[in-house]
């Protein structure tokens, strides 16, 4: 063994031991599919690299938040902090009460419209301006009324809201009707769509395991422009509709990783990891694909992630 293998051996044992002797690290877990799988990559590199014990907390944002504020080890981890659509929390618990820190690694969300890739290619629907056409009434034209569709989420959805705001707003409403099916409804549409090369174009966003199960792009919206984005929503006002306007695409999201500052005492390994955890979009897409639609078992399917990506976890705990 060379020395700087047995150097590295050695590190990854001492964090190994001085986890164990540690506290239990509680790690929150939000609803959606991304926290989840976000939730057992952390789980698991305590557990396996670090030789600690972890748990899992069900519970909503404000939940895990005043929990890691409260530094007693009920709730440890945010898994899945995105800005600034949580930005009152991180604004109340990072910046002013300092109590929670945020990973220094992050990935990029984004959401808008997208289009099956031979769309964009084929038919130069690459842009919103290209969707308020007479070609793209055509194109997108699924049920043969005369007149084209584009799904912007489904009923109950905030983001659904905005959507049709954006497609009043870009013109695109003149040539296509927007739809709130089910999500599930839409995706078993979204398949026969693209087996059969026809014009679909729907609400996306990423990371998603839609980007892992299908060939789409993003269609392009101008710059996110805050002068030019004003959303109301229906519980803020009736008139919500009329009083809203958008002619700009959306912020792109910066995704982290939220922990209580008190570990830094009661699990310094932990705490050292979480400030250093990394994670990539598109496998986080990869593995939203795995668990979402092919039915792997998330512990399962993070596991072998893991062992395949043991550099990049390397990467987290300062071994390379």
């Amino acid at each position: 063994m060379t020395y700087l293998k047995a150097f590295t051996a050695l590190a990854a044992l001492s964090l190994a031991t001085a986890a164990s002797a540690q506290d239990t690290v509680k790690v929150g877990e939000p609803s959606w599919p991304g926290a989840k799988i976000m939730s057992r990559v952390i789980a698991q590199v305590i557990q396996t690299r670090l030789g600690g014990v972890t748990e899992y907390a069900p519970g909503a944002n404000a939940v895990i938040f005043a929990a890691m504020d409260g530094g007693r080890g009920d709730i440890d981890v945010h898994p899945d902090v995105w800005l600034p659509n949580q930005a009152s929390f991180t604004e109340e618990y990072v910046d002013q009460k300092d109590t929670v820190a945020l990973s220094e690694g992050s990935y990029q969300g984004r959401s808008g419209f997208c289009v099956p890739t031979y769309m964009a290619e084929e038919h130069g629907m690459k842009s919103v301006y290209d969707l308020a056409t007479p070609m793209a009434q055509e194109l997108f034209d699924g049920d043969g009324d005369g007149k084209g569709e584009i799904w912007v989420g489904a009923s109950g959805w905030a983001s659904t809201n905005l959507n049709r705001v954006k497609v009043r707003d870009y013109g695109i409403e003149t040539f296509l009707e927007p739809s709130t099916e089910d999500e599930a409804v839409f995706y078993a549409r979204l398949k026969d769509a693209i087996d059969n090369r026809e014009g679909v174009v729907f609400y996306c966003y990423a990371p998603h395991f839609v980007h892992a199960l299908y060939d789409v792009t993003f269609i392009e919206e101008p710059e996110y422009d805050p002068a030019a984005y004003h959303m109301v929503q229906p519980d803020e006002d009736a008139d919500w509709f009329a009083k809203s306007s958008i002619s700009t695409g959306d912020q792109v999201k910066t995704v982290t990783v939220a922990y209580s500052k008190s570990l830094e005492q009661r699990n310094p390994a932990a705490a050292a990891f979480l400030g250093k955890i990394d994670m990539d979009a598109d496998d986080l897409s990869q593995l939203t694909y795995q668990t979402v639609i092919k039915g792997q078992e998330v512990d399962e399917a993070v596991a072998v992630w893991l062992e395949e990506n043991s550099d990049v976890v390397d990467g987290w705990l300062g071994l390379n």
